[in-house]
């Protein structure tokens, strides 16, 4: 008998470095970006979500701290799960890296999936970090029902592989501040693709 695994994937409220490649920079929720948090509550089934993981970055640590007590279950933090490191870009906004490292950025944009900022990650490599962290996660809680509070690159990444479509494909997928994603995970390695940015 084939076993479904449901992962709730959400990313982080609105943080006050908005528009900047925040990357590994610790950057804080703003008052909306709690209350964002709180909003979700009613959509989450405490009943049904067994565990909760975030990474160790604050704005998803943050969330699993207020959403944590409400499920009901204790938040685990998986380093795995930062958000892409952007290197030297990291707390630039689009418009900087474009003045200040148009080379790089051209670069960027002729090759999304291979690209790595001085210092940083590429695609690919992000993509290793974090899918078999989540493949533990799911191994871990076969039949369950889980909430992982990450980040809008880590999302892509895993939504990305879910539907078996590149990394190029990157920018394909909108995440926005506390998108809900749902990916149902079968034993029989077939994945489905519920909810995407709700």
């Amino acid at each position: 008998m084939t076993q479904r695994t449901r992962i709730h994937l959400i990313r982080h409220g609105e943080v006050e470095r908005p528009y900047c490649y925040n990357g590994h920079f610790d950057v804080r929720l703003t008052a909306r970006g709690e209350e964002m948090y709180h909003q979700l509550k009613p959509r989450l089934e405490p009943d049904r979500i067994s565990a909760l993981y975030t990474s160790d970055l604050q704005r998803t640590v943050r969330g699993g701290e207020i959403l944590g007590p409400y499920l009901g279950v204790e938040p685990v933090t998986v380093p795995a799960l930062r958000e892409l490191s952007c290197g030297v870009w990291e707390g630039l906004s689009v418009a900087q890296i474009q003045e200040q490292r148009p080379d790089e950025w051209a670069a960027r944009l002729a090759d999304l999936e291979n690209f790595c900022a001085p210092g940083g990650e590429s695609l690919g490599e992000l993509a290793g970090r974090v899918l078999p962290a989540l493949k533990e996660i799911v191994e871990r809680h076969r039949g369950e029902e889980v909430l992982v509070v990450a980040h809008g690159g880590v999302n892509r990444i895993v939504l990305l592989d879910a539907i078996k479509a590149p990394l190029g494909s990157f920018f394909s997928i909108d995440q926005q501040y506390c998108a809900m994603n749902i990916i149902d995970y079968w034993s029989d390695g077939n994945t489905v693709v519920q909810l995407v940015n709700g």
